[in-house]
């Protein structure tokens, strides 16, 4: 464990799905080899010191992922057993934004409470979504179970950046969706960013071309410049779905290889 406002990071790895690059580029004109295979792989983040934690997303189900042709290899409650933390005892979950494979599994956090930007659950729940391909990313569900969690006062609702802990701050960084944010998290190596989907891989922010799931391109772009600001270096944003994380980064153990990698040690590349 590390100081009172010094953290472990951690990326556990719960699911992946094989794709093409066409897949991952807005802009399908400009990609280059559009057909060679670039999976994609799904995490969620524990933040944790001595004196508290912080889960990052809650993932997606087995039978959502099944459906949507997606791998599941362990539920994030399993994964976090591989680090000792129960799911019942975790206290506090920043739910980045709504989609389907960032906000599925709260009710495995019975004892969570939920943190969310306000203006992506305005979104979710407004007339947007009576259009079917605004649907798309999201699973009914999930928004009903958050919006129970307003009900049962376990989801507090933020209006842009704000700070869970010293050294544990949470930015609006819109663009994927209108109030996905992202978590800056101090570290024995600086300064470390858990861009979410505001960089699904590396090549999307190192490329200035965003995801081909976008709400606002431009923003994204924008966003871009902001994650290099929050972090230390280009060597301290993590992306949200890039198999690079579980190459680049050590495992938290010799058993945990492929599964869970410490963000807060020092990357391969």
């Amino acid at each position: 464990m590390t100081s009172d406002d010094t953290y472990e990071v951690f990326a556990l790895r719960y699911g992946t799905r094989d794709a093409r690059r066409r897949e991952h580029f807005l802009y399908k004109d400009r990609v280059v080899d559009p057909e060679v295979s670039m999976p994609m792989d799904y995490f969620v983040w524990l933040i944790r010191n001595q004196s508290r934690a912080l889960l990052v997303d809650t993932g997606f189900s087995e039978p959502v992922g099944t459906r949507r042709g997606r791998t599941h290899l362990r539920s994030p409650a399993e994964a976090l057993k591989l680090l000792d933390v129960s799911a019942d005892a975790v206290e506090n979950v920043v739910i980045t934004h709504m989609h389907y494979d960032h906000s599925g599994t709260v009710r495995d956090f019975p004892n969570a409470q939920l943190h969310l930007q306000e203006r992506e659950l305005r979104w979710v729940t407004s007339s947007e979504m009576f259009e079917r391909s605004a649907q798309g990313s999201f699973e009914s569900n999930d928004v009903v179970n958050v919006v129970r969690g307003l009900y049962d006062r376990r989801l507090t609702l933020h209006e842009g950046g704000w700070q869970f802990a010293h050294g544990i701050d949470v930015h609006l960084v819109p663009g994927h969706t209108p109030g996905i944010q992202v978590v800056s998290v101090n570290t024995t190596r600086g300064k470390v960013v858990l861009a979410s989907d505001s960089t699904h891989y590396y090549e999307n922010m190192e490329t200035g071309e965003p995801f081909a799931t976008t709400y606002d391109a431009a923003q994204v772009v924008a966003g871009f410049k902001m994650l290099e600001e929050l972090a230390d270096s280009k060597r301290h944003i993590v992306p949200g779905h890039d198999p690079l994380v579980m190459r680049r980064y050590p495992a938290a153990s010799k058993d945990m290889e492929g599964i869970v990698v410490r963000l807060d040690a020092d990357p391969d590349y």
